[in-house]
């Protein structure tokens, strides 16, 4: 009797890893680099450099593979990508592969001929809640370097700080949008992010995107940049259909005069408000993700 896992440890891992190890150490990083972040010995990334470690050639050909360490590979290695991130995409991709009839079931069934033809699914129940947490923080963490990177975009940043939040794809409630801890702000024209992404940390724009998604919008993210009218005719002139609504103090109405306006027009990927009292008029942009909402604002800087 042999084990689906046992096909995992012994047949993709070090097929994965000698893959992954040769991506990173391609994108310039030290063996000591890649070896912390793949949790092995220095010695045994030497080994997988001098193909002293047996792979697999169907999982090492495999183009849903070798997509995946690219990317993976690309996240690790600019930060994009957290580790825990790395692990929780790798399961998702084992899992895939170990569908009746893909490589892991059918390497599987040829270790025990009793499979063949059984149609047996081993797989777990699914990806998890980590892996669309960890795809949210990824996501923020790559818009947010676009953020960095823009020239100008210190100039779009309100008084009040920018923030660059991203929701889960069931968000009810601000913990389940991540955003940028204390903000993002200008410091002597240059855009400064105090910390990393986290879930539950922004107020202000998770009531704004989760207002525009409770009225049919099916935005996941968003942006508040500061409010010009040259602004808004760029982002209409761009298709965006810029709606305003009435400043509000308070979060309720905020969220309520937010409901409102997309009611009306659920297609729009730009909300504004003028200011009020106290409140300072702002810009807020919506898009599928925070790379692409990222990338929006920095096509207007």
């Amino acid at each position: 009797m042999r084990f689906l896992e046992e096909v995992v440890v012994d047949e993709f891992l070090p097929t994965y890893r000698s893959l992954l190890a040769a991506a990173l150490r391609d994108r310039g990083l030290t063996q000591q680099a890649v070896a912390d972040l793949l949790g092995v010995s220095q010695s045994a990334v030497s080994k997988y450099a001098k193909g002293e470690v047996g792979t697999r050639a169907e999982i090492e050909t495999d183009e849903r593979v070798t997509d995946h360490v690219a990317e993976v590979a690309d996240g690790l290695a600019d930060g994009t990508l957290s580790r825990v991130g790395a692990l929780a995409e790798a399961e998702a991709l084992v899992r895939d592969l170990e569908a009746p009839g893909d490589v892991l079931a059918d390497i599987h069934a040829e270790q025990m001929p009793e499979l063949a033809g059984a149609g047996v699914d081993f797989r777990g129940t699914g990806e998890g809640a980590l892996r669309e947490r960890e795809h949210v923080l990824a996501d923020l963490r790559r818009g947010v370097k676009f953020l960095e990177r823009a020239s100008g975009f210190a100039t779009l940043i309100p008084a009040v700080g920018s923030n660059l939040v991203e929701c889960l794809p069931d968000a009810e409630t601000p913990e389940d949008v991540a955003g940028v801890p204390g903000r993002i702000f200008d410091v002597m024209g240059r855009t400064t992010v105090p910390s990393d992404p986290e879930f539950g940390v922004s107020a202000h724009v998770a009531t704004v995107l989760l207002a525009a998604r409770d009225a049919g919008s099916d935005a996941r993210a968003a942006i508040n940049v500061a409010y010009s009218p040259d602004l808004i005719d760029s982002l209409a002139e761009a298709g965006y259909a810029p709606v305003e609504f009435p400043a509000e103090s308070e979060s309720d109405d905020t969220r309520s005069a937010v409901r409102d306006a997309v009611a009306d027009a659920p297609d729009t990927r730009a909300l504004y408000q003028t200011g009020g009292y106290g409140v300072e008029p702002i810009v807020y942009v919506l898009g599928d993700d925070a790379p692409s909402v990222a990338a929006a604002v920095r096509s207007f800087c």
